[in-house]
Formats: C-alpha cells, sequence, structure tokens
C-alpha cells in the first residue's frame, strides 16, 4: 500500500472516532458542557498550534487543515486585506456524524479550532460561521480582520 492510501485511511479512521466521540459526549449528556470547555481551550492555545500546522496567514488556518486532515474541502474565495470567505462543500466528519446520528461535529472539532488559530493570528478579527454543511449545503466562514 503506497502513502497516499495510508494516509486517506487514517484520515477516514480519525472522523470516524471524532464522530463517534461526539455521539458518545452526546449520549452522556456532556456535549454542550465540552464543546464550551473545548472552545475557551482553543482561543487559549491558538498561538502554539500554529506552528504545528505551518500556519502563517489566516487563510492557511483553512487551507493547511484542509490538506492535513482530508475532511472538509476548504476553499478561500473573495479574499481581500480586509477579509475573506472560506467554503465546504464536502466534509467527511459531517457525513459520518450523520450516518452514525450523532449531533452537529462542527464547533467541537472544526469551527471553534480553526477560530483559535485565526484569532491567534489575528486578535481582532471577526470570524462568522455563516452555514454548516449540518444544515446546508455548504459551509461558510467569512473572516474580517479590522486594519
Amino acid at each position: 500500500m503506497d502513502t497516499a492510501k495510508h494516509v486517506q485511511i487514517l484520515q477516514m479512521a480519525y472522523a470516524g472516532a471524532l464522530a463517534d466521540t461526539v455521539l458518545q459526549f452526546s449520549k452522556e449528556g456532556v456535549l454542550e458542557r465540552v464543546t464550551e470547555r473545548k472552545r475557551r481551550e482553543q482561543l487559549a492555545t491558538g498561538k502554539q498550534r500554529l506552528a504545528a500546522f505551518g500556519i502563517t496567514k489566516p487563510e492557511e488556518v483553512f487551507l493547511n487543515l484542509s490538506e492535513l486532515f482530508g475532511c472538509a474541502r476548504w476553499e478561500i474565495v473573495n479574499n481581500s486585506a480586509e477579509s475573506f470567505l472560506a467554503q465546504s462543500s464536502s466534509c467527511t466528519l459531517c457525513a459520518i456524524a450523520k450516518k452514525l446520528g450523532a449531533p452537529s461535529p462542527c464547533n467541537l472539532y472544526c469551527l471553534d479550532p480553526m477560530e483559535g488559530l485565526v484569532k491567534a493570528i489575528a486578535p481582532v478579527a471577526v470570524y462568522t460561521a455563516e452555514s454548516t454543511l449540518w444544515e446546508g449545503k455548504q459551509c461558510l466562514v467569512r473572516v474580517n480582520i479590522p486594519g
């Protein structure tokens, strides 16, 4: 088996484990508390995680994580000095979670960690999840960085 196939298998296994974790947190009645606690943690530890992911610009948060985890396929559109829109029309984690009957994994494992990384680079950034694949046909995240 070649390296690309190994990586693909690991990415699928990882997404499956995350989806199952959301299902188990939900069954135990702790998903909301865990999600909020992890959000605070992600915002506090973003700087430490940037170098590990090779991220230096806010747009790279979406592009590098997409390449590394192979979960959501993010694209950057409407890019300017002050803002950009990240969009994805597919997400392995959402698909698996829906098949398992789990609640949305979006904030816990995607949106909040990415917000922590974006704000580690640009603390004044306004990060807005406009839609998600959980509820609609695409994920849209707008990032505005006031001058």
